[in-house]
């Protein structure tokens, strides 16, 4: 009798290539539609859109949708408020003030960020390559946002758009530790997903209300709509739903792995699409970034096991 084993499928590699490419084109469009909307009326739109796209599935749930939505609204609306606004319209407006390539790079800091709040917060242990990582991710980081110029860090003059990214970085890392906690794991992931969209909506609202206020209206050029509708099908539910499929095929850790593609996609969009200039300080902050991030978080039952594959 054969021993032989059929292939595995290549499709959720294929998928999981792609998904990092869909996760960066939101900063992309941000920053291509900067100064025609409002940043706040676009994280709204955003998530409102995707909340009312995915509001079937709330529907079809509603059994266990409505009982989560009682015992734990709070959670869900501090989850709103960082992964949608800090990280909605906060990175919006970050993108009036920095570059696409900036703004990638310094998000990339999102997993040692996670580290170090689970570390702060729950008392995790840190292992000696978390912390070597860290600060090698954060050296990258101070690359970047200094410019690579001493005369910027003597004087204190920093853009306030890598600052409130780097502050969206810190809020999604805080989502991502709230969003995986035993309370809100009731549900399936797409139905909390589309549960969360609509608090993050409610949480840029009152925000784009205001803007709207001062003038800002709904952008009328169809290149700023076909960039919204970019921003909810590619950069929102296909990076996510795409995501979601890998960590069921591939396991959270291999998906991960894939994830650390985001920056050389993020910056090579950012340069094709946006021709944005890539300096000789944003190499070494990639190169200090990645080598930071790849240290800290890279699975160690991977390790061993590509080690015990070569051993």
């Amino acid at each position: 009798m054969s021993t032989n084993q059929p292939s595995p499928s290549p499709l959720p590699y294929v998928v999981m290539l792609a998904s990092p490419l869909f996760f960066s084109t939101n900063l992309i469009f941000g920053r291509y539609v900067t100064g025609e909307v409002a940043p706040f009326l676009l994280a709204t739109m955003r998530w409102g859109a995707v909340a009312l796209i995915l509001s079937p599935l709330l529907v079809m749930h509603r059994a266990s949708v409505v009982p989560l939505v009682q015992a734990q609204w709070r959670r869900l609306a501090l989850l709103g408020i960082l992964g949608m606004g800090i990280c909605g319209g906060g990175i919006y407006l970050a993108l009036k003030y920095t570059t696409a390539t900036n703004a990638t790079l310094i998000y990339t800091t999102s997993p040692v960020l996670i580290l170090l709040l689970e570390r702060i917060f729950t008392g995790r242990r840190s292992h000696a390559r978390e912390v070597v990582g860290t600060a090698v991710a954060f050296t990258g980081v101070a690359v970047i946002v200094l410019r690579g110029s001493i005369e910027t860090a003597l004087s204190l003059s920093l853009n306030i758009g890598d600052l409130l990214v780097f502050a969206g970085a810190v809020s999604w890392a805080g989502y991502s530790i709230l969003y995986r906690s035993e309370p809100v794991r009731q549900i399936g992931n797409m139905p909390l997903f589309g549960l969360v969209a609509i608090f993050g909506a409610l949480s840029n609202l009152p925000v784009a209300l205001w803007e709207i206020g001062q003038g800002d209206a709904l952008p009328t050029a169809p290149h700023s709509w076909a960039a919204i509708g970019g921003i909810v099908f590619i950069s929102s539910l296909l990076a996510f739903s795409t995501y979601q499929f890998g960590v069921r095929a591939l396991g959270a850790s291999i998906a991960g792995v894939f994830m650390y593609l985001l920056p050389p996609y993020g910056v090579g969009l950012a340069i094709t699409f946006l021709g944005e200039d890539f300096q000789p300080f944003h190499a070494a902050g990639i190169a200090l970034v990645m080598a930071g991030v790849i240290i800290a978080t890279f699975p160690a039952n991977l390790l061993r096991r590509l080690k015990a594959k070569t051993a």
